[in-house]
């Protein structure tokens, strides 16, 4: 990060940007336009088919940035120039997220008769253009206050300001970059080839089928309840990703969200699968195979993800809640904007220079009209479409701030946008409910609504993460809004067809499509579930309403982020237990440092070469993972003609946990070694 310096005169901190304010630099340039395009479509359709078939994204913006990188230097481009080809390339991915996890629900809710060109690509490229215009547009509004909010790390951010700023230091500082980008990328591709295990589940007893009871009453009393069984845990996924967001935020805010995992599968799994255990498949979905980690993770799915939903309303609204100060005064500098005529705009900073509010309140205005023609449109109903809208716009800001908020946290890469998504649902659904709309009108209209929300949400996330980078590099808030919004359209337009050619060719090979064994789109099956289920009266309230219970819970117990608590209970449990160990491999440098007695220059440059580390490592895995996706597609590559494995049963315990041995020593002992003199000045940190 660049450093703050103190103001003359105050002790207030100011922050000072890597391209000094007063310089004039290329930046929106043609070439860094439309290659950042290129980027958006490519990284795009990779994230749609991997977000398909796994239902997870990998981050687009260090493969993005490093392209970037690479790309101007060879064409003697500028700093700006990079970040503003990052910014258009990695937006891809957002609404590959928001497209995938809401428009095959159409198809699987049977909303629309077929997914072909006919059909569904005005329907579909509609919906994804205006929620990402709209996620743009929303965000710019509190850009501000959210960017400077000190509390943020923005660990993703940080990371990809790294990858710009590795560039312009040299080889010292590229060196921990590069390198370790290698490893990131070896390391996953091993654990695809089968070297070695990257996950693997833990089975554990919760007392023993058959023979454990409860006695429902004192000694004596006849009421015995059968219970018993096995339930699961994940060790910590070695993904070289999840260990370096770990590393950069820190061991205290991983350490937040595991709490969530740990309730979540410390807690409500196993006391459901103790006490449902003799009678578990009568609870869970018919086709599930009866083994008990499968039958846990229906337990996790279908139970305990609809009380996490309930708390992330609860917590959303308190983020809200405590955010009130920060969004008033980004607001009200937006209103203020409003006021401001082009000859003061232009006096301003290069950094201080935004779209006018007046072009955000008007194209809002203006998506807020079509989206009204649009549900109108799907739905063939005219009021509840109008009033489905208005509560698009107001939800739709909601629900994008949180999701800039929770990018802050955890990164765009973590952002729990299928969750944000799912309590837009219930809202959209019950609204419809109460106007009394049923049928397959009714469960268009909410899937619509949703659809809006969850690409507005995953864009919006994204654009904040652009924004922090910019505001670290010194990029000019202008450029990148707009550099934000042609992408934007562009990947609007495109990418209907990535998901339309894996739907149909799945057909064709004689599969079913969206909700198959090869394209399971396990996130908007659950968005048609819950819209069939609460249109049709059909809904397990009381799950969310525990959820709701539990996060005002939280919030009484003064717990410091019940948002990312939920979040925790809502992601695999691997996921976060690699977070948290990333934290505490810092946690373990921090300490090392402190025992062999550097000074704060030396702890400096031991931070900026972790965070370098880190941001190869999360860099190299997603590189590597777009790699992987894109082989995905040749017929003698993947499913069912899996690639050669070294092993045929790979080992964790001895070779994953050697890994993980070896890079836990990587991201200590490396960071470390830079301390160097202790006589040299300090140089800028990378952290907050």
């Amino acid at each position: 990060m660049s450093s703050p310096v103190p103001e003359s005169g105050t002790g207030v901190k100011k922050h000072i940007p890597f391209v000094p304010e007063s310089m004039e630099m290329k930046e929106f340039t043609l070439r860094a336009v439309l290659l950042g395009l290129l980027m958006t479509i490519v990284l795009g359709a990779a994230n749609a088919y991997l977000g398909l078939r796994a239902g997870i994204t990998i981050a687009a913006t260090y493969p993005a940035a490093v392209i970037a990188m690479a790309a101007m230097r060879a064409w003697k481009g500028s700093l700006l120039e990079e970040n503003i080809a990052r910014t258009a390339g990695s937006i891809g991915e957002s609404v590959a997220a928001g497209a995938i996890f809401t428009l095959p629900a159409f198809v699987l809710a049977k909303a629309w008769p077929s997914f072909r060109p006919g059909d569904a690509y005005w329907k579909s490229t509609a919906l994804i253009m205006v929620g990402s215009i709209l996620g743009v547009l929303f965000i710019s509004l509190v850009r501000r206050g959210m960017v400077e909010d000190p509390e943020l790390p923005f660990p993703e951010s940080l990371a990809a300001s790294e990858i710009h700023k590795a560039g312009q230091r040299g080889a010292q500082a590229a060196k921990y970059l590069f390198w370790n980008i290698g490893v990131g990328g070896v390391v996953y591709i091993l654990g695809k080839f089968g070297l070695f295990a990257a996950d693997t589940d833990l089975h554990v007893g919760v007392g023993s089928l058959g023979h454990s009871q409860v006695r429902l009453g004192t000694t004596g009393n006849t009421h015995v309840l059968a219970t018993g069984g096995t339930t699961v845990f994940a060790a910590p996924s070695v993904s070289p990703a999840y260990l370096g967001v770990g590393y950069i935020i820190g061991v205290k805010l991983a350490s937040i969200q595991f709490a969530g995992s740990v309730l979540a599968w410390g807690l409500m799994v196993p006391l459901l699968i103790f006490f449902l255990g003799p009678q578990l498949k009568a609870y869970i979905p018919a086709d599930t195979p009866d083994n008990w980690a499968t039958m846990a993770d229906a337990v996790w799915r279908y139970i305990v993800r609809p009380i996490a939903v309930g708390g992330m309303l609860v917590g959303a609204a308190f983020t809200l809640f405590k955010m009130r100060a920060s969004l008033t005064a980004g607001l009200g500098k937006a209103f203020a904007d409003l006021r401001q005529s082009a000859e003061q705009q232009a006096k301003l900073p290069r950094t201080e220079r935004y779209m006018s509010s007046k072009i955000v309140f008007g194209l809002i205005a203006l998506m807020f009209v079509l989206m009204c023609l649009l549900y109108i449109k799907i739905s063939g109903l005219v009021w509840p479409a109008i009033l489905a809208a208005v509560v698009m716009i107001l939800v739709g800001f909601f629900f994008a701030t949180v999701s800039g908020n929770l990018v802050g946290f955890i990164g765009s890469s973590n952002n729990p946008i299928s969750g944000l998504t799912l309590s837009t649902l219930l809202i959209a659904a019950l609204l419809m409910v109460a106007l009394g709309v049923s049928g397959t009108s009714g469960v268009a209209a909410v899937l619509g609504v949703a659809a809006v929300v969850c690409v507005s949400s995953a864009v919006a996330g994204e654009l904040l993460q652009d924004f922090k980078v910019g505001y670290i590099l010194g990029g000019t808030p202008k450029m990148i809004q707009s550099a934000e919004l042609i992408a934007v359209v562009v990947a609007s337009l495109v990418m209907y067809w990535p998901l339309m050619l894996l739907h149909e060719g799945s057909i064709r090979a004689g599969g079913v499509g969206f909700g198959g064994a090869e394209l399971p789109a396990p996130q908007a099956g659950l968005m048609a579930t819950l819209a069939l289920g609460i249109v049709g009266h059909d809904m397990a309230w009381p799950l969310v309403v525990v959820g709701i219970l539990f996060g005002i819970a939280m919030i009484m117990m003064q717990v410091k982020s019940p948002m990312l608590v939920a979040v925790g209970m809502y992601l695999p449990f691997g996921t976060t237990f690699a977070i948290f160990v990333g934290g505490v491999f810092r946690t373990l440098g921090d300490w090392v440092a402190n025992r062999r007695g550097f000074n704060s220059a030396q702890k400096a440059r031991v931070e900026n070469a972790g965070v370098l580390v880190a941001s190869g490592l999360i860099a190299g895995e997603a590189l590597l993972g777009l790699v992987w996706a894109g082989l995905q597609f040749v017929p003698s590559w993947g499913a069912p003609n899996h690639p050669p494995q070294i092993f045929s049963d790979p080992s964790y315990l001895v070779g994953g946990m050697i890994v993980l041995a070896g890079l836990a020593a990587l991201m200590i002992f490396v960071p470390v070694s830079a301390a160097g003199d202790p006589n040299e000045p300090a140089p800028p940190t990378a952290m907050m």
